[in-house]
């Protein structure tokens, strides 16, 4: 069948960082990543790298391109990454770790109308994290 899936499909983020090394260590002090695989490049960066927190796996690389980055209007570029947590103890304190860190604050955390607990913050190269209670793709009532 056409557009048929196994069910063994996930998704996974990859973010160019301008300083991945940088970014590698930030992103564990800030969140809690751990580094599962880091392959350098031939210019002293990194060419790929995995790194997890929990359930959540991403990739990093070094962007010696200067790849842009969506400007914000408001409080969001568009673009970013969401990461579901436990509860809302856990929002909070990855809030607080994250500052603690440099993060720049977007959203404190806080309840939506819809039962999500959640911050917003953005790291030092300007990418957007999310972190909530809700978790996409699960059935919901509104």
């Amino acid at each position: 069948m056409r557009g048929r899936v196994s069910g063994m499909t996930s998704l996974h983020v990859y973010l160019g960082y301008r300083d991945a090394g940088a970014a590698i260590d930030w992103l564990g002090r800030a969140f809690g990543f751990e580094a599962t695989m880091r392959f350098p490049d031939e210019r002293g960066g990194v060419a790929h790298a995995e790194l997890r927190l929990g359930e959540a796996a991403l990739m990093v690389f070094s962007d010696h391109d200067g790849y842009s980055r969506a400007p914000r209007r408001g409080d969001t570029s568009g673009q970013g990454v969401y990461l579901a947590v436990g509860d809302a103890g856990e929002v909070d304190a990855l809030f607080e770790r994250a500052v603690a860190e440099g993060a720049v604050p977007v959203w404190e955390p806080a309840g939506t109308e819809w039962g999500n607990h959640r911050f917003r913050v953005v790291d030092p190269e300007g990418f957007e994290w999310t972190f909530g209670t809700h978790r996409p793709g699960q059935p919901a009532e509104w």
